[in-house]
């Protein structure tokens, strides 16, 4: 199977199936001297570990990271870093009726066709238990973007069905606003409205007595990044940073700024006015709006990118559907097993991480471009 790896400058190869021994990354490109430690990568795979709240999987993986390569006496050795996250509670059996049937909304058919040959297992490969890897090497990616420009990537969820939260300044969340609510308790649906977050909850809990799920919106923001990250044609980085988002399981669509929101508007509704701080110089330049979501011409204009993913429901569902075979055949189909009613909350860590992973790699581009040019 191809396809495993991702990026340039830094470059991710991810391996692990849902209910194998478990999920390694294996990162390249790394600069020496960061700081990285097992409980620097243990923030982020809490915040996307299953069974951390009610309303998502109840499967119990406490997800603990092993840096078994490029890390000594705590920093980088700019060599290649290679971290696993084992598997302690598959429970393969769940899946032992369905070997021969497709699951609606799933690649199974898929996966036969152009293999054939799968491995049923709660997906296998295919399964989002692989984006563990991923928040692992978002971790480092994300300190790479702070130490070179202070950049930071936060992501909360936006939408639940048809509950909509009202985010006026999406570049002014803070992490500590997604992870809990105003009185200190823990934000389990990871939406900054309070408001709108405990109608989010009520959803997702009627979804899961109704032994059904429900899809949403995700926004994603990267503040203070520098103008200039990003290439003319093929490696936009919005072109990058769609194709990351699309890679994700579940991701049904990537708009960033007013994203369809343009089909509508003129040119002289959609452009943002180019201003200048009094100070003056290329580095007080900045949009007043920033309706093209932080990127022009596939390169960052130096304003928040502003990302959205929509995600499905989950398509596993403990209620019998209608299917076939691999023969054919005419069956139902009833998904046992853990999962989430909603993917939303747990979709938030690894959105980041996948726009974090991004931003490093044209970062470290970018930054070996200009040291090129002022040589």
């Amino acid at each position: 199977m191809s396809g495993n790896s991702f990026g340039q400058a830094f470059r991710i190869t991810t391996a692990g199936e849902s209910h194998g021994p478990g999920n390694v990354v294996i990162i390249d490109g790394c600069p020496a001297g960061l700081s990285l430690s097992v409980e620097d990568l243990r923030v982020d795979l809490e915040r996307r570990r299953p069974g951390q709240s009610a309303i998502v999987t109840q499967r119990k993986e406490a997800d603990e990271a092993e840096i078994l390569s490029g890390v000594f006496e705590g920093k980088t050795t700019g060599t290649s870093l290679a971290i696993l996250i084992r598997n302690t509670d598959q429970k393969s059996r769940d899946y032992e009726d369905i070997r021969d049937k497709y699951r609606p909304g799933h690649a199974d058919h898929g996966y036969d066709a152009k293999y054939g040959f799968r491995d049923y297992r709660g997906g296998g490969r295919s399964s989002a238990r692989e984006t563990v890897a991923r928040v692992a090497a978002g971790v480092v990616a994300k300190k790479i973007i702070a130490q070179a420009f202070g950049g930071t990537v936060v992501g909360y969820v936006k939408q639940v069905g048809g509950v909509v939260a009202r985010i006026d300044d999406p570049a002014s969340i803070k992490l500590d606003q997604v992870e809990r609510l105003p009185d200190g308790s823990p934000n389990i649906v990871r939406c900054p409205e309070p408001g709108a977050a405990r109608a989010m909850v009520e959803l997702i809990e009627a979804m899961r007595k109704d032994q059904d799920s429900i899809g949403g919106v995700s926004e994603i923001v990267a503040s203070n990044i520098p103008a200039g990250l990003g290439e003319p044609v093929f490696d936009k980085l919005k072109a990058d940073l769609a194709k990351a988002l699309f890679s994700l399981p579940a991701v049904m669509g990537v708009e960033y700024g007013i994203g369809f929101g343009c089909a509508t508007l003129r040119g002289s509704e959609t452009n943002d006015v180019f201003v200048a701080e009094p100070a003056g110089g290329a580095a007080s330049i900045h949009t007043r709006t920033n309706r093209h979501g932080g990127m022009l011409g596939g390169i960052s204009s130096g304003m928040p990118i502003i990302l959205r993913a929509a995600i499905k429901a989950t398509s596993s569902l403990p209620r019998e559907q209608e299917s076939v075979t691999r023969a054919g055949e005419a069956t139902t189909i009833r998904t046992r097993g853990r999962h989430d009613p909603c993917l939303l909350p747990r979709f938030v860590p690894i959105g980041e991480a996948m726009v974090a992973i991004v931003l490093a790699d044209h970062a470290l581009r970018w930054l070996g471009q200009r040291a090129g040019s002022s040589a």
